[in-house]
C-alpha cells in the first residue's frame, strides 16, 4: 500500500512537471515569436517613409560662436518616429497566426494576413482569438521593457536586429539557433 502511494505521488509531481515545462516553453514560444513579429513590422513601417525625407534634431541654443548644434537624420529613423511607430506596432499582432513544428512541437508565429491585400497561404496557420490577445500582450510588454534597446537597434540600419535585439539582447529567444533566418 505505502509503495502505490509512494508511486501514484511520483507520477503525480513528474506530471505537474511536464505541464509546467510546457507552459513555460509556450511562454518562451510567445515572447520570441512577438519579439520577431515587432522586428519585421516596425521593419515594414521604417520602409513605408519616404527616405527623402529628414528632420533637423539637436540643440536650438545658439553657442557662443553664434553657431548652432543641429543635425539632419533620416524621418524614418528619428526617435520621434520610431516612438510613435511603437505605439501602434502591437495592433499588428492580429494579423498573425500560430504554427506548429511538427518534429520539435515548438510554435511560431507566421503574418496570415497580406499587408496589400494579396491572398497568403495560410494552411499551416492556426487561427486563435487568445493566441493572437496573447501575442499582443507579449508585444506590449516587450515594448515597455525594452524600449531603449528597440529604439537603438531600428535608429541606425543594422543587420539581423531579430537575432541580435530578440536572442543577444534581450534573451527572448534562446532557442534562435534553430529558428530558421529570413533570407535577404
Amino acid at each position: 500500500m505505502r509503495e502505490a502511494a509512494l508511486l501514484l505521488t511520483s507520477c503525480v509531481a513528474v506530471c505537474l512537471l511536464l505541464g509546467h515545462s510546457r507552459a513555460a516553453r509556450q511562454g518562451q514560444d510567445i515572447r520570441c515569436g512577438a519579439c520577431r513579429a515587432l522586428v519585421d513590422e516596425m521593419d515594414w513601417a521604417i520602409s513605408q517613409v519616404d527616405p527623402k525625407k529628414m528632420i533637423q534634431t539637436g540643440s536650438f541654443r545658439i553657442n557662443p560662436d553664434g553657431s548652432q548644434s543641429i543635425r539632419e537624420v533620416p524621418l524614418a529613423r528619428s526617435e520621434g518616429n520610431l516612438l510613435e511607430l511603437m505605439e501602434s506596432v502591437c495592433d499588428r499582432m492580429e494579423d498573425y497566426g500560430e504554427r506548429t513544428d511538427p518534429s520539435t512541437n515548438r510554435k511560431s508565429y507566421i503574418r496570415i494576413k497580406s499587408r496589400n491585400g494579396e491572398a497568403m497561404d495560410i494552411s499551416e496557420a492556426t487561427l486563435d482569438s487568445r493566441v493572437t490577445s496573447s501575442l499582443k500582450f507579449a508585444c506590449e510588454t516587450i515594448v515597455e521593457h525594452h524600449e531603449d534597446e528597440i529604439i537603438e537597434f531600428f535608429a541606425h540600419e543594422t543587420d539581423n536586429v531579430k537575432d541580435k535585439l530578440c536572442s543577444k539582447r534581450t534573451d527572448l529567444c534562446d532557442h534562435a539557433l534553430n529558428i530558421p533566418h529570413d533570407e535577404l
